[in-house]
């Protein structure tokens, strides 16, 4: 929850790196609540319920893809690329789940060196 929470607090913050399980987490916590909200609004009949979540989330969504590019040592750009049908999502997935560059790179330090591990 604190990656989510990190994520939250960096809203739209596009320079820096977040580090692979900064981005997983985030995805898997917007994933569960996205879910929930589909669930309630499908059941109480109000389904702008998960489209307003959506919309809410989609910028810091962005800011953190952004910075899971620069950590793997993309430009932030490559997020464009996410519009090419098929080829451009799959792309994107590779690109997140590889691993971060260990050393420091024009976007900033290596997170995995400097951030303490969350319980």
């Amino acid at each position: 929850m604190n990656y989510f929470l990190d994520a939250l607090k960096k809203y739209a913050v596009f320079s820096g790196r977040a580090r692979r399980k900064e981005y997983w987490m985030y995805a898997l916590f917007v994933g569960i609540i996205y879910a929930v909200l589909l669930g309630i609004g499908i059941a109480a009949k109000m389904v702008w319920l998960p489209i307003i979540f959506y919309v809410a989330i989609l910028l810091p969504s962005l800011a953190v893809t952004v910075r899971r590019l620069h950590d793997t040592g993309r430009s932030g750009w490559w997020i464009l690329f996410g519009l090419v049908p098929l080829v451009g999502g799959i792309t994107l997935f590779v690109f997140s789940v590889l691993d971060s560059e260990p050393v420091d790179n024009k976007y900033g330090p290596n997170p995995k060196a400097l951030a303490p591990a969350h319980v």
